[in-house]
């Protein structure tokens, strides 16, 4: 990573020293020919590239003022950096193309390798994909950069439920076929998979994001089992893209050198995601919902839930449309974020009560993009959380605001 970095800084120099002319920097214009689906959005992104080299970066970053208080209690004015990420793409060959995608949040408290991946198209049907790549359970996981969405938090069913910008090392196949208005496509693919980590962290319930604790995951299998990911899409040009998606596999260490430690445990997802925009008022929805099932052993406590559920609605309305200070394409939308998840759909073995652990939030938005690739966002969150034996619910309200952009 470091030698990654360092050869960045050095290019930069470089080209600062030599006074490349700004006319051989030229901005890749995001291809909008055909239908494009939640599953393009990894090369569907601005790029930036110098005269004929072969390679092009871009990238995005995101920062946020909040104040938010739980029940009173309040940690005051927060300000964060939430992320910035860096894309490297390379046009290889006639059908070769790489891209990566290195993530760094909170300053530089975690960095990750979200994507990194060469494709082989062979046929529009028939490509192959191999490297780091993003397991794509529902929309989010794949299309999650920022500055395409009118809210300062991503999901809580797509990060607290699901593992968000999820990604393994693996191999697989994808492919699109188009036909007048519609547009199909379907993706596959076997990758390391899920640990122990699921049932054995900090949070105390069943969490599939905690799986994400395990770096050794890019370099070898914690159980030696493939987790299998596949989903399929349509598309019409002027009404909507439906996607369906599952992902599972077995997630505990079942044997070791031989030797027996328990039987293959299961981790099941599906999703099902769509988006579209009512023709007449230019009103966005984009949805998603998803359930997890998973086999806990019977010795864990029933904090922990064999089955979840939860997802998110978007509503996103234009309402100005003109040019403002300047800003010759600016856009002011109202949002509304409705969404909810419940970590723990089982019943008490001692009542049959339903047990709590469940949260429903809603998040309503004013943004303003000067231009396609940047937005400038005021939030209000008021979330409701009820804890396991469904007591009075926990009330957490507050402001955001914040910007992303593309660079």
């Amino acid at each position: 990573m470091r030698s990654f970095l360092l050869g960045i800084f050095c290019i930069a120099a470089l080209t600062s020293q030599a006074q490349i002319d700004s006319t051989l920097l030229r901005r890749q214009p995001v291809d909008t020919t055909g239908l494009k689906l939640n599953m393009d959005a990894v090369y569907n992104r601005p790029f930036l590239s110098l005269g004929k080299a072969p390679v092009a970066l871009g990238g995005y970053l995101e920062a946020n003022y909040q104040h938010l208080g739980t029940d009173g209690i309040s940690e005051g004015h927060q300000f964060q950096m939430r992320r910035v990420t860096l894309f490297v793409a390379s046009g290889i060959g006639h059908r070769l193309k790489f891209l990566s995608e290195i993530e760094f949040e909170d300053g530089t408290k975690e960095i990750n390798i979200e994507f990194a991946a060469l494709d082989m198209e062979f046929h529009p049907l028939l490509n192959l994909r191999g490297g780091i790549v993003m397991n794509p359970i529902g929309a989010f996981n794949q299309n999650h950069d920022g500055p395409k969405w009118e809210f300062v938090d991503r999901p809580i069913a797509a990060t607290q439920m699901l593992p968000a910008t999820w990604s393994n090392v693996g191999f697989g196949v994808y492919g699109k076929r188009f036909r007048n208005n519609w547009a199909v496509a379907y993706e596959a693919y076997l990758t390391n998979g899920f640990n122990g980590y699921i049932i054995n962290n900090a949070n105390g319930r069943t969490s599939l994001p905690a799986a994400k604790q395990d770096r050794d995951r890019f370099e070898e299998s914690y159980n030696g089992m493939p987790l299998v990911t596949a989903k399929a899409a349509i598309r019409h040009r002027k009404i909507a893209e439906v996607g369906v998606s599952y992902m599972g596999g077995v997630y505990n260490k079942f044997e070791d050198d031989g030797m027996v430690l328990d039987i293959k445990r299961s981790v099941r997802t599906y999703a099902i995601d769509a988006n579209a925009t009512l023709p007449g008022t230019r009103t966005g929805i984009i949805a998603e919902w998803a359930w997890v099932h998973v086999d806990v052993p019977p010795t864990y406590s029933q904090q922990y839930g064999t089955r979840q559920q939860g997802g998110f609605i978007d509503l996103i309305q234009p309402i100005w449309k003109r040019p403002v200070l300047g800003f010759e394409h600016s856009v002011v939308n109202i949002a509304c974020r409705l969404e909810y998840v419940d970590w723990n759909m089982d019943t008490f073995h001692q009542t049959g009560d339903s047990i709590g652990d469940d949260l429903m939030s809603i998040v309503p938005a004013i943004s303003w993009r000067p231009g396609s690739q940047t937005v400038l966002r005021l939030n209000y969150r008021y979330d409701l959380q009820r804890d396991l034996l469904g007591n009075p619910p926990a009330r957490t309200a507050g402001f955001q605001v914040g910007f992303s952009s593309y660079f």
